[in-house]
Order: structure tokens, then C-alpha cells, then sequence
């Protein structure tokens, strides 16, 4: 039987093709679900490496938030798009589904989603104004709607079809961020600079490689892998809390275990 070849790329790669292959406004709705998984499984992970467990494992840690079925969906996107493009040959995006939680009576049940959420006292800031920015865009949007949905041919009307795609995009957002506001515990920043807490700033080196990175902790709902903000429920946010520095920690990704020292702690800037 012939044995089809895959290109070998990382997952952080393949995520920034995947990214790269939407449009605009896809691409800002998902690319914080997609970098808070890279980070999960490891920037540098190969993707052919990833394993259904590894993904059936990703799913129990985040079935339980509001927004549980849109942030899996975007991972599905991701995998179906590295499968078609022959990073990976088997089919794990079916793996990727919410995991419901068993009662004590043996009943399974929807997770709840009514979980807190911490946050920096700068990211809920953010998370409200980003809010208030895109209530204002209702207004601009429902117009838009209005005039292209009069053109009464709806067969072939590309400006009704992104109208609608556009405000969809907009309310998903919205309530995204209504429910994290809703359950946001400000968590204050750490006052022993030594300490990696929820707001800290942490360098850490790769004692395989060398290489140096610099970590923001921060809650799940600030995520943002460009600016090097990592939640502290991800496995290197956890491997990092209540650590000290020159300490070492190891972090389990599905390549490899990873060995960093941890060379400084401060806290965040304002």
C-alpha cells in the first residue's frame, strides 16, 4: 500500500497558514482561539506529531467554558485545513468535540458556564472596551443589512450574504465577551517581584536549545500570542505559577518534554 507523505511543519506554522488563508475579519475572530491552542500543545510541536489523545485531552480542560462549541469549531477548522493540505493524513479534527461531564448519579450533563474567569485588572479594561467599541458598530452594521438586503434578488447577492457574515461575526463576539465580563475576577498584580503569579512577566531559557522567550500571565480571556500573553491555565502557565526564579520547570507537550530555567520575574508594565 502506498504510503502518503506529509510536509512537516510545526503547529505555530501551520496555525499561521491556516490564519493567513481567511479573511480579515475571520482571521481576528479566531486567531485568539488558535494561538491559545498552539501554545497548549507547543509552539514547536511538529503537527504530524499530535496524537488523539492529546486533542481528546485539550477538549476535557476546555469544555467547560461559555463559549466551549466556537472555540472547538476554530480548532476543527484548523486541523481540517492542515489534513487537506497533507500535514497530517488522519482525520483528528473529529476528535476535537465538547466532552460532557458524568453527575455523580452517572447522568451526563452539559458543562456549566458559569465558571469564573481571572483576569488582570488591564485586560478586563480591554475586554470592556473592546466591547463598547463593537456595540457601537450595530448601528453601521444593521444599515449595511438594510441596504443590501434591498435588492430583492437574494439568490446571487454577495453584499446580503457578507452583511450577514459580518454582524453574525459581530454578535458571536458580543456575548463571547458579555460572559467572560459577567464571570471576570480581577486578580491583583503580584507584589513579591520574584514570584510568578496572574500579571507577572516571566524570561524563561530553553535549557535544550538556549533560545530566550519572555511570558505575560494572564487569564484565559486575555490570551494573545503575538504580544507574548499566555493564559495561566495553559501547561506552561501552570508549570510557571508560584515558581521562583532560577528555578526549573518542565513542561509535557506531545513532541517532547521541554526543560526551561527561569531566568527573571517582574511585574507587568502598566
Amino acid at each position: 500500500m502506498t504510503e502518503v507523505s506529509v510536509e512537516i511543519v510545526s503547529i505555530a506554522e501551520a496555525a499561521q497558514r491556516y490564519l493567513a488563508s481567511l479573511r480579515p475579519k475571520a482571521r481576528q475572530d479566531q486567531a485568539p482561539e488558535i494561538w491559545r491552542f498552539v501554545d497548549e500543545m507547543g509552539r514547536d510541536t511538529p503537527l504530524n506529531r499530535l496524537r488523539a489523545v492529546d486533542l481528546e485531552r485539550y477538549c476535557e480542560r476546555n469544555s467547560t467554558a461559555a463559549d466551549a462549541q466556537r472555540r472547538l469549531e476554530t480548532v476543527r477548522g484548523l486541523l481540517n485545513f492542515a489534513r487537506r493540505h497533507r500535514y497530517i493524513t488522519e482525520n483528528l479534527a473529529s476528535h476535537v468535540r465538547i466532552r460532557r461531564m458524568v453527575t455523580s448519579g452517572g447522568n451526563a450533563t452539559e458543562p456549566p458556564g458559569g465558571d469564573r474567569v481571572e483576569m488582570t485588572a488591564e485586560g478586563r479594561t480591554a475586554l470592556e472596551r473592546e466591547l463598547e467599541e463593537l456595540r457601537a458598530q450595530r448601528p453601521k452594521i444593521a444599515e449595511t443589512l438594510r441596504a443590501a438586503m434591498a435588492d430583492k434578488d437574494f439568490r446571487e447577492n454577495a453584499p446580503l450574504d457578507a452583511a450577514r457574515e459580518q454582524q453574525a461575526h459581530l454578535e458571536a463576539r458580543i456575548r463571547e465577551l458579555e460572559s467572560l465580563l459577567k464571570r471576570a475576577v480581577v486578580v491583583e498584580r503580584p507584589a513579591a517581584v520574584n514570584v510568578a503569579r496572574m500579571g507577572s512577566r516571566v524570561r524563561l531559557r530553553d535549557l535544550e536549545s538556549g533560545r530566550e522567550v519572555t511570558y505575560l500571565l494572564v487569564g484565559p480571556g486575555e490570551v494573545n500570542a503575538a504580544e507574548g500573553k499566555i493564559s495561566v491555565s495553559s501547561p506552561v502557565g501552570r508549570a510557571l505559577m508560584d515558581r521562583s526564579e532560577g528555578e526549573e520547570v518542565l513542561v509535557e507537550a506531545p513532541a517532547r518534554t521541554f526543560r526551561y530555567r527561569i531566568e527573571q520575574i517582574e511585574p507587568a508594565t502598566a
